[in-house]
This record gives structure tokens, sequence and C-alpha cells, in this order.
């Protein structure tokens, strides 16, 4: 009989957001209209993801001093990436070690420049992890029009692939080889592929988010 399912999400937000020229997770999220201040990407993220985990790990790194007060009001822990310039996979082994270090035995894994999937893409994403679990699968990953985006949520053995894994490598490469043990699901969520990484791919995501933002979750 499997262990009971004790789901850590993990919110990757270490990185320097070089290319957006201010803090990714700091960023006003709904984009349009403006929220009260509190209403970022991380805390966007930790709303969206508290239904379905039993705790929530931030992993950050230079920006930790700003993180804390955000994530510490929110419910969150954080974790410190002491060198996050070693890239994202650093990030994610740190916060996968802390999602076992207090019991998880899954993670729902999410970078915070992803922006949140409404509450019924997740929790279809959730109903397809358990189920792929009793296949014996690893994980569960979203797909939308042919392309792959987040959240993944990695099982014992793909949380202990990461780990595995050295430092120099990526999730992408981890993921290739363990393919056969991860199954796709399509999720039909506008925001699904949306990239935020520059100030004119987040405009874009705020135009997708908006007309979505008008209508209640189904």
């Amino acid at each position: 009989m499997s262990p009971p399912l004790r789901l850590c999400a993990v919110i990757l937000a270490a990185g320097a957001s070089s290319r957006m020229g201010t803090d990714k997770a700091l960023l006003p999220w709904p984009p349009s209209p403006p929220g009260p201040a509190h209403d970022t990407l991380l805390s966007a993220a930790i709303a969206a993801l508290r239904p379905f985990a039993e705790t929530i790990i931030v992993v950050a790194g230079a920006n930790a001093d700003r993180l804390a007060p955000l994530a510490a009001a929110c419910g969150a822990s954080l974790a410190l990436n002491p060198a996050p310039q070693r890239g994202q996979f650093s990030s994610l082994q740190i916060g996968l070690r802390a999602a076992l270090d207090r019991g998880s035995n899954a993670a729902l894994i999410a970078p915070v420049d992803c922006p949140p999937l409404s509450a019924s893409s997740l929790q279809a994403l959730c109903v397809a992890f358990a189920q792929a679990l009793e296949r014996g699968h690893w994980g569960v990953a979203p797909t939308s029009h042919g392309k792959r985006g987040h959240p993944l949520l990695a099982g014992r053995e793909l949380i202990e692939a990461f780990l595995r894994a050295p430092v120099t490598s990526n999730a992408r490469e981890v993921r290739r080889a363990c393919a056969q043990h991860i199954e796709y699901v399509p999720v039909p969520d506008p925001l699904l592929t949306a990239d935020m990484n520059t100030p004119e791919q987040y405009a874009a995501a705020a135009q997708i988010f908006s007309p979505r933002a008008l209508k209640p979750d189904p």
C-alpha cells in the first residue's frame, strides 16, 4: 500500500531577474486592474498552491531579505540558496531537500515567473498525479497545444532523481532521462505557456490574464 501523499509546493524565486530589470517575484499580479500592494507573483503563487499542498517552500537567493517577510506573511517557509549564480537547478535541489526534511514525499514545483494556473487546472493536475503514482509513474506535468509548462508534480522517485544529478545539470536533462516515468496532462489554461523573462513578455501575459480575470473559475 502506498504511503499517504504529503505534497510540498516548492516555488523557485532565487533568480537575478536581469532581463526583467526588477525582481520578478515582486511584480504585481493580477497585473490589471492593479491589486493591493501585497498582490505579487510570489503571493499569488502561494495563494494558488496553498489548497493543494501541506507546506510551501520559497527558494530565495540574494533577494532573501526582500522575499522573507512576504513569504512569512503568506504562510510559506523560506529556503536560502547561498550561490544562486549556479543556476535554477541548484535552487531546485535546495527546495527539494527542504521538502524532504519537512517530511514530504512529493513536490509541486513552480518557478515564480510562471503565472499561477487556475484552481481547476491545478486540481486536474493533482488528480492526475495521484492516479499516475498508483500506476507506478513518478510525476506529471501539464501541456497545452503541444507545449509543456509548469508546475511539475514529482513523486519521491523523481525527487531522488533530481537530487542525484550533479548541480551542473538541469531539470530538462533529468526529465528527459526519466521520460518513461512522467505523464503529460493536457490543461486548457491560457497562462500555461506564458513566459515572463522580459517586460514585454510580462505585458503579454497580462493581456492573456485580463479576460480570464473577468470570469469565475468553473
